[in-house]
């Protein structure tokens, strides 16, 4: 495939920078000139129209977010400043089993609803597309900031095939379902996400998955799991995954890889004994993380997926059915809802990060707990309450990481680097603008976690491996020119919980094909991006 008619920057050499590669060798000092959107020679003494004095300065390839939520953020407003002020070129759409392609006129309206608290749902929006093919021509006709990948959700695919039904699909529902997906995969997208604890994926079972991942397998490309608990059962669900990998054949990359909740403290070991055991046995595995100790989610996620089954529609109206409700107060309070992980809701953890009903706004950045007592009422009751009242698309934290899980599943061999940040909401995780100056300020330079090769190598080269990128990830003569230039000694993550939408510090420029997107650390309005399709050379711009 050719590329995309593309006006490039004149040739630039970055001076004296300090090259830091993406394969995790040694830093090294040299010149580096790029022209016509390509690294064109490493070496000293370059010149050349444009040059930036890197001295002092470290020059790294782009980093790559293995797990965005992005998918109408690029379009709505394609500069995307939440990336690439992170340095960020390159991310990969449709996580968690959920986004808008491939869909009908019947399940594409039932999507934007559920997906609202994750990228809201603009009224005036044009929709223009169904299958993979068209929206990944809708990113290249909007001309976005960064380069996109994209999964198949296997929840849509799912809604698509058999609606939102709790049962194992009928054999011409599966073979649809293997039909759809394969020509998704032909238009280019990279693999299949599944989002095991949200409706309708969690209703899937392991010999459907298994199906599936054949398929993605026959095409090259990779299973994304959002798994079924990363509480009380977190292990026995790394466990499916990779069960489902060894049968399949699939290359399996484990999203958001986190042991979260009091069951998982310091247990991280275990999970990391699982993963090698794969690893030994020759299982293609990978795997992501943030940053940080808190999660982000919808609301509605914690609900028990029997309180979900239907759709939307359907879960509003037990929400306002006693006997339902009660019922639902039972499973989050007593049992452990599956919804949550399978753990008792502790509501003082659950803290309301976004509304889309103004007359909520004074809810955002309480939690459940302060607004049940502050009521006299019971958590739970205010929880019901706020899903029915903001129809489903509340957006909230989650306080229930641990700091030591957090760092040794990154120091893993097989780590790469996801933000998972959602961008809507008056008060989003910060980890949406923080993730990347994250890892390379407070985890590698402050803590020590990661030296800086390695923090490199987790968001650039390793990433780009897994997605079967066209020489990207990596600076070496003849790779694209999606590049960072940075300040070892000032990179930070600014954002914070209570100002989450603050750009990172030490990011000085950014190039994505060449071009910049942020110059002197300030974001230029350039949009050089473009969808990155996979084919049987790899995903390229086609």
């Amino acid at each position: 495939m050719g590329e995309r008619a593309t006006v490039f920057e004149g040739a630039t050499v970055f001076k004296g920078a300090t090259v830091v590669d993406g394969t995790g060798a040694d830093r090294y000092r040299a010149d580096v000139r790029i022209a016509d959107g390509l690294i064109a020679e490493i070496g000293a003494g370059l010149g050349g129209p444009s040059e930036v004095d890197a001295d002092g300065l470290v020059l790294a390839p782009g980093f790559i977010d293995m797990h965005a939520h992005s998918d109408l953020a690029l379009l709505l407003e394609p500069e995307h400043p939440a990336k690439v002020t992170q340095g960020v070129t390159c991310e990969v759409l449709g996580q968690d089993g959920l986004s808008y392609a491939p869909a009908d006129d019947t399940t594409l309206p039932e999507l934007r609803r559920q997906l609202a608290g994750w990228n809201g749902d603009p009224a005036d929006f044009d929709w223009d597309w169904r299958d993979v093919a068209g929206y990944l021509d809708r990113i290249d006709r909007t001309r976005i900031a960064v380069n996109a990948c994209y999964l198949v959700p296997h929840g849509s695919l799912r809604m698509l095939a058999m609606g939102w039904d709790d049962r194992p699909p009928t054999p011409a529902e599966l073979d649809r379902m293997r039909q759809v997906l394969a020509q998704s995969l032909l238009h280019g997208a990279v693999g299949m996400s599944s989002g095991l604890s949200y409706t309708p994926g969690m209703y899937a079972d392991t010999a459907e998955l298994v199906e599936l991942c054949t398929v993605v397998a026959a095409y090259g490309g990779f299973h994304a799991p959002h798994q079924r608990s990363y509480g009380r059962g977190a292990l026995e669900g790394y466990a499916e995954m990779v069960e489902i990998a060894r049968r399949s054949g699939c290359a399996l990359h484990l999203t958001h890889a986190t042991m979260n909740f009091d069951v998982n403290r310091g247990r991280a070991g275990e999970f990391l004994e699982l993963v090698d055991r794969a690893l030994a046995d020759g299982v293609d595995l990978t795997l992501d993380s943030y940053p940080y100790l808190p999660g982000s989610t919808t609301l509605a996620a914690l609900l028990p997926s029997w309180a979900t089954e239907g759709g939307p529609d359907a879960t509003l109206a037990r929400l306002a059915d006693p006997g339902d409700r009660e019922r639902i107060r039972h499973a989050m309070e007593e049992q452990g809802s599956d919804g949550c992980h399978g753990v008792v809701a502790d509501w003082s953890t659950v803290q309301v990060s976004g509304v889309r009903s103004a007359r909520l706004a004074g809810v955002v950045g309480r939690t459940v707990a302060e607004l049940a007592a502050e009521r006299g009422t019971g958590g739970t009751e205010v929880f019901l309450d706020l899903l029915r009242r903001d129809e489903l698309a509340t957006t909230i934290l989650q306080h229930v990481g641990h700091e030591e899980n957090v760092r040794a599943v990154m120091r893993h061999r097989a780590h790469t680097a996801g933000s998972d940040g959602l961008l809507v909401g008056a008060r989003p995780h910060p980890r949406a603008w923080g993730t990347f100056p994250r890892y390379l300020g407070h985890y590698g330079r402050e803590l020590g976690v990661l030296t800086l090769e390695q923090a490199v190598a987790r968001m650039t080269g390793r990433p780009a491996a897994r997605l079967g990128l066209d020489r990207r990830g990596r600076i070496a003569p003849g790779y694209h020119a999606d590049l960072v230039l940075l300040d070892p000694e000032r990179v930070r993550d600014a954002a914070t919980f209570e100002q989450p939408r603050l750009p990172a510090e030490g990011i000085e420029y950014v190039y994505v094909n060449g071009t910049a997107v942020v110059r002197q650390g300030r974001t230029t309005g350039a949009r050089p991006g473009r969808a990155l399709r996979r084919t049987d050379r790899g995903a390229q711009a086609r």
